[in-house]
């Protein structure tokens, strides 16, 4: 009997939960990624939302029913797959998580040796057919599941990122939003002179709080709240399954995420100098400049994790960053962490002495952003042809790496389809005035047109 796909998207599997994904489909998808991969071992875990144990088991049983040795690490944040694949030489690995997915819904994500992704064009693809068909061959011999304990290694990896001995002592607000961070943050904060304020702290797939997803302005006020409250030094949110993190500065403000790419370029380029610094085409001109000034190599990527991990491999690059608050590391197998980057923001801190708002008002400043603005649109092939003719004539520069970027001597823009929703996205900068961006952005929303999503 052939099975329900549509959960299969351009970078995992995510759906709503029985109807899009259940414990039949994810036996299925067991089957499907041994036919497709041929592991003999792979590491499977899951987040903390309500229906991933029960749709982890039935994984599990597939792959084991299919041959392959299944090591198990339980609950955990989409990093440590991403870790223990690379940091024990497994033949691949599965989460199970939604992320930031409303509570009804569930999804994987998968991974192949060295924890290359696996997405649309690189096989995931071919594991929805194979599920949707549902025949697999029978297996010569069933596959053996059994525990693995990695957190131990993996806390001691992060501690890499940091000097615990030049750490200077710091109050933190953290709020997990609920989701699976906290037990990590703990662990982690036992080990350096940090000082925990807890908000939405215990994992609970309930989400009493709303779903973790800092992204959301009404999602910021608690964290906010507790950093005015508690006069904390900064405060750290984030998602669901911990691989994004969001930073605050000491007075509650919420720091748009393309000037955390620039403090990690920064925090790298100062211990690493010269080296390859990848970075998505949104918001561009402030991680250019710092590279520049690291005698670094900017290099720019299409959007979207399966690009960037490619695209760091190729120029062996030493970090990548998305304005959308995925951070990736050469030393942690190219992927993305929510863990690593407040870890290095801290660093950074105590080694400059300078608080969290001290290190980017310089940046905000000089490189004033609109934020990224979503609008439904009808036609997005149409309109982007139409601001192609209207505003590349007079610019410096039009690339289409992603989308349509347009630059003129003072200000740009970028415009582009998402990968992941059905809306299109604006990011507008300018060189140092503000104004002059507040009125390009009030004008491109206008051409456009369309309705906030």
């Amino acid at each position: 009997m052939s099975l329900n796909t549509s959960s299969f998207k351009a970078y995992d599997i995510r759906g709503r939960v029985p109807d899009e994904l259940n414990e039949e489909i994810a036996f299925a998808i067991g089957r499907a990624y041994a036919s497709f991969l041929k592991p003999k071992s792979v590491v499977v875990g899951h987040d903390i939302r309500l229906s991933s144990p029960l749709i982890c088991d039935a994984l599990i049983d597939g792959l084991v029913e299919s041959g392959v040795d299944v090591a198990d690490i339980g609950v955990c944040g989409t990093e440590e797959i991403y870790f223990a694949t690379d940091h024990y030489g497994f033949d691949g690995g599965i989460v199970v998580t939604a992320s930031h997915n409303p509570k009804d819904y569930n999804g994987m994500k998968l991974v192949r040796e060295s924890s290359r992704p696996i997405s649309g064009d690189t096989g995931l693809n071919d594991i929805r057919d194979l599920v949707a068909e549902n025949r697999f061959p029978p297996a010569t011999g069933k596959g053996a599941r059994s525990v693995l304990d990695h957190r131990g290694e993996y806390i001691s990896k992060l501690l890499g990122y940091v000097d615990s001995a030049i750490l200077k002592p710091l109050k933190i607000v953290v709020n997990p939003g609920n989701g699976g961070a906290g037990p990590v943050v703990k662990a982690l904060a036992q080990k350096l002179p940090i000082e925990l304020v807890e908000v939405n702290f215990e994992p609970d797939g309930e989400f009493p709080n709303g779903v973790p997803n800092p992204l959301l302005e009404e999602n910021r006020k608690p964290t906010i709240d507790a950093i005015v409250k508690s006069g904390a030094d900064l405060g750290i949110a984030w998602d669901g399954d911990f691989d994004r993190c969001f930073l605050f500065d000491e007075n509650g403000r919420f720091i748009e995420g393309y000037y955390i790419v620039g403090l990690l370029a920064q925090a790298f380029l100062d211990q690493h100098p010269g080296s390859a610094i990848v970075h998505d085409p949104r918001l561009t001109w402030n991680t250019v400049d710092i590279v520049r000034r690291g005698e670094g190599r900017s290099v720019l990527s299409k959007t979207g994790h399966a690009f960037i991990k490619e695209r760091m491999r190729k120029e062996d690059a030493i970090y990548g960053g998305e304005m959308s608050a995925h951070h990736y590391f050469r030393d942690f197998a190219y992927c993305d962490s929510g863990m690593v980057p407040w870890l290095l923001i801290i660093g950074l801190m105590s080694r400059s002495g300078k608080k969290l708002s001290a290190l980017v008002n310089e940046r905000i400043e000089k490189f004033p952003v609109s934020g990224e603005i979503n609008r439904i649109i009808e036609n997005p092939k149409q309109l982007l042809d139409d601001l192609e003719r209207e505003y590349g004539a007079r610019a410096t520069s039009t690339d289409k790496v992603d989308g349509l970027s347009i630059e003129f001597e003072d200000w740009r823009f970028n415009i582009r389809s998402s990968n992941t929703e059905p809306v299109v996205r604006l990011n507008v900068e300018s060189r140092g005035d503000i104004k002059l961006m507040q009125e390009k952005t009030k004008e491109l929303l206008s051409r456009m047109g369309g309705t906030p999503p």
